[in-house]
């Protein structure tokens, strides 16, 4: 199974159509929210392609293959006009017979998990970065539209028993093989 990871949208569609692109040239079976859908926050100033409607039907287009976890900037008025759930908090899921926990980052996180040898994503910091601590995988696919510390918008693919981050480029930022 082939599954791609996106965090942090923030409303902002500007790499959205690259997203659908690389989604559908890799042949990916589900698409990953990782939270921050729509709102862009009090400390951002409003981007230009700051376009909630674009994002809702982008997402709309992909309901049927979505897994979508609600972020720290989602609220009950953006799960209301979804027509696909959101997750609250943390999900799971089994891909490769492997257990993926994921969440968006505010409150589960490399310095707040308790289970130990397990995989856990997460967006939030905007960060793109995969880490390995005592056993358990930590990766973040930073964001897809307003990334930090100098970072491109980058995105997270697993296939193959692997985990690749790319950035808008499609050049290779992190790559993890997980051992059989």
């Amino acid at each position: 199974m082939k599954v791609m990871f996106i965090s942090d949208i923030h409303g902002i569609s500007t790499n959205l159509n690259k997203i659908k692109e690389r989604f559908n040239e890799l042949e990916c079976d589900k698409l990953v929210v990782l939270g921050d859908l729509y709102y862009i926050g009090p400390r951002n100033k409003m981007h230009p392609d700051y376009n909630i409607s674009n994002v809702e039907d982008f997402l709309n287009t992909f309901k049927d293959k979505l897994i979508c976890i609600k972020g720290n900037c989602d609220s009950e008025v953006d799960i209301m006009i979804s027509h696909f759930p959101i997750i609250n908090e943390l999900g799971l899921i089994e891909v490769d017979s492997r257990d993926f926990y994921l969440t968006h980052g505010h409150i589960y996180n490399e310095n707040n998990w308790q289970k130990p040898n397990s995989i856990l994503i997460y967006g939030h910091l905007h960060t793109p970065f995969i880490k390995e601590k005592e056993g358990t995988i930590f990766i973040n696919p930073g964001s897809i539209s307003l990334p930090r510390e100098g970072n491109l918008p980058s995105y997270l693919v697993y296939a193959n028993n692997a985990f690749t981050i790319y950035d808008i480029k499609d050049e290779i930022i992190a790559t993890k093989k997980l051992a059989n």
